[in-house]
């Protein structure tokens, strides 16, 4: 077991490095589990964190009942995010694959988040402030044919990630009401949804990866970037593309592929 979670660790780097997506792990592997795909997915976090990087948080996949049809999964999922993939509005396409971007609300944490048992509240009082985000999802498995197991493994198909600027604090807002419309190219409609898309509210996600986390030895720390989950489906981006989401009372945020 241990050689092959080694080995498929190796085959999604490759990808990354090299440009080109690789077949489904689900396929060479029918019997690969969620446990195996996220020793999978910790075995190259362990591999570049060896490299140099930095964790700067964690995100929250398949939360919304779009992303979950677009990709044919029912349950969420997480993975890691670098330093390295935060921008601030130009993303170089190259360092992609084939991207699709997400429309969500990014939780900064001023406490920790550990125990297991982690409640709505208990994100609430660990929460610093909260803002509007992109993450530009990304798979390393040709097609985006994945399976749950096939994205736990690929880091949650992390791709990198935009901040929106306007700090909101929690008791501010209620992101359960929040509404978001994605624009493409300045004009056109291609995404919208509420809050309560994300498991009823992102709050409620948060809580829910802090206690999967914790199952793996994995905690959400003071100072980490939380992406909650997209609040529709996510559009194929493609260089020369230039997207903006409006949220009530986040503000919004911008991204332009280059």
């Amino acid at each position: 077991m241990e050689e092959k979670i080694k080995k498929f660790a190796d085959d999604l780097f490759q990808a990354q490095e090299a440009g080109i997506p690789i077949l489904p792990l689900t396929q060479a592997d029918p019997t690969l589990s969620v446990s195996d795909a996220y020793a999978i997915q910790l075995e190259n976090v362990k591999r570049q964190l060896s490299l140099g990087q930095i964790v700067s948080g964690k995100k929250i996949g398949l939360t919304s009942e779009g992303i979950q049809k677009q990709l044919g999964v029912n349950e969420p999922d997480y993975g890691h995010l670098f330093e390295s993939m935060e921008y601030l509005l130009e993303v170089p396409i190259d360092r992609l694959l084939q991207p699709k971007i997400e429309a969500e609300v990014a939780f900064i944490l001023k406490n920790d988040l550990e125990g297991g048992e982690v409640t709505p509240e208990d994100v609430v009082r660990a929460t610093d402030y909260v803002v509007c985000a992109f993450e530009i999802v990304d798979s390393r498995v040709a097609d985006w044919k994945i399976k749950l197991p096939d994205t736990i493994a690929d880091n949650a198909s992390s791709g990198c990630y935009v901040l929106g600027k306007k700090k909101v604090l929690l008791n501010q807002v209620d992101l359960s009401a929040v509404k978001m419309e994605l624009y493409k190219n300045g004009e056109e409609l291609v995404g919208e949804g509420t809050g309560a898309a994300v498991l009823g509210n992102p709050i409620h996600s948060v809580a829910w990866l802090a206690n999967c986390l914790w199952n793996y030895g994995v905690t959400l720390k003071k100072g980490e970037v939380i992406l909650s989950g997209a609040f529709s489906a996510a559009p194929e981006a493609k260089r020369g593309d230039v997207f903006e989401a409006h949220f009530s009372t986040l503000g919004s945020v911008k991204a332009s592929f280059i």
